[in-house]
């Protein structure tokens, strides 16, 4: 296959890419765009056997399938098991396992330039690797949180924004050294220094902040494909990484001020917890509890109700019980809505897939900046495990 060909193929793929982003981004036609996504990688992966790469074709093939297969093997039964409950641990995996991938590509492509690399090269190859290398491990360190094998809870150290801050500049030294003398030894001292900051960069996040570290972390891996696709001269790449590291980046900052506060006041805000505590303790409002009963009577008399979902929901696995309560509240002439909040749950749309799996009615579901001018006509809202978000 000549370049030419395999660059128009790309870009067919890229266009894939594209669409399935635009098909993501809408409850109804999400099932389109994931296959339409899932399209343009089989084209992307498929062509790439068929390239000969300055007249050489390409090498390792029955490396290559397999390791394929074992990705199929274990991905796909992975994918069919797990439950709805977990589905945020998945993609934290999975996002960790793009960057580091991502990172080893880098590599190995700066190995095999060699001297011959361009400055321009080399500066993407430290991008990546150490972008990679922060995404692969921080989502290893969100995927223990949220399996509960180490503390949900912020982990706060000594002088930790110290040593955050070391560590970064530490990263971005080692990473100078790389461009200003090469070799193989300062690359992979940068590489290493990338992943301890990964772990120091997610260890203060606590679990209602997790679904902003993904979205975080999933930008980041979009931009380490986007650099490695530059490496490898690969359109394909470049496309899908600018798509993914773009949407993650604008889908963090909307989810941040969705909870009312600054990106770095997520990620580094536990450090100055204890200082505000005082403060917070003393604002404490009185509750009115209420019984089953209560609740039922003023469900009977609504004209609209509105269900927020928030993690308790996905925990108690109480979304079907949730839709024939909404199901019941309709048949009687109830207005019935579901207010998503963007951050409820622990990852991007959790909420969404959750609802969707009970097969709620798209229309029913209602994005925040939508549900919240109608509260003052609403009779019942009813909280569903969402006092991480409300």
């Amino acid at each position: 296959m000549s370049r030419d060909m395999y660059d128009l193929i790309g870009l067919i793929a890229g266009i894939c890419f594209i669409l399935a982003l635009k098909g993501l981004s809408s409850p109804k036609s999400a099932r389109r765009g994931n296959l339409i996504g899932a399209l343009g990688a089989t084209i992307a992966t498929i062509i790439v056997f068929f390239y000969a790469n300055d007249g050489k074709a390409l090498n390792n093939q029955p490396l290559i399938l397999g390791a394929i297969a074992f990705g199929v093997l274990v991905g796909v039964p992975a994918a069919r098991k797990v439950q709805m409950t977990q589905m945020p641990q998945l993609v934290a995996l999975f996002n960790g396992v793009g960057g580091g991938a991502a990172a080893l590509v880098a590599i190995v492509e700066y190995l095999k330039l060699g001297t011959d690399a361009t400055v321009a090269q080399v500066v993407a190859t430290v991008f990546t690797v150490i972008v990679g290398s922060v995404s692969f491990s921080g989502s290893i360190v969100t995927f223990l949180k949220l399996q509960e094998l180490m503390t949900t809870r912020p982990v706060i150290f000594p002088f930790g924004r110290q040593l955050i801050a070391l560590s970064a500049i530490s990263v971005l030294a080692t990473g100078g050294w790389v461009i200003a003398s090469g070799g193989t030894s300062p690359l992979l001292i940068n590489a290493l220094l990338s992943l301890v900051f990964g772990i120091l960069f997610v260890l203060p996040v606590g679990g209602a902040d997790v679904p902003i570290v993904i979205s975080l972390l999933n930008a980041f891996t979009g931009l380490t494909v986007a650099a490695s696709g530059y490496v490898l001269e690969n359109t394909m790449l470049i496309i899908a990484g600018t798509l993914v590291g773009a949407s993650g980046t604008i889908l963090t900052r909307l989810m941040a001020q969705a909870m009312g506060r600054s990106l770095f006041g997520t990620l580094f805000g536990a450090f100055t917890a204890k200082a505000s505590a005082g403060s917070d303790s003393a604002q404490a409002r009185p509750v009115k509890s209420g019984s089953p009963d209560d609740v039922a009577i003023l469900l009977n008399y609504a004209q609209r109700v509105v269900i927020v979902p928030g993690f308790g929901l996905a925990v108690a696995q109480a979304q079907h019980t949730v839709r024939e309560l909404a199901d019941l509240l309709s048949s009687k002439g109830v207005d019935v809505a579901y207010g998503i909040h963007p951050v409820a749950g622990r990852m991007p749309g959790h909420m969404n897939v959750l609802l969707a799996e009970a097969n709620v009615p798209y229309e029913q579901l209602v994005e925040m900046e939508e549900i919240n001018p109608t509260f003052p006509q609403t009779d019942v809202v009813l909280v569903v495990g969402a006092n991480d978000v409300v």
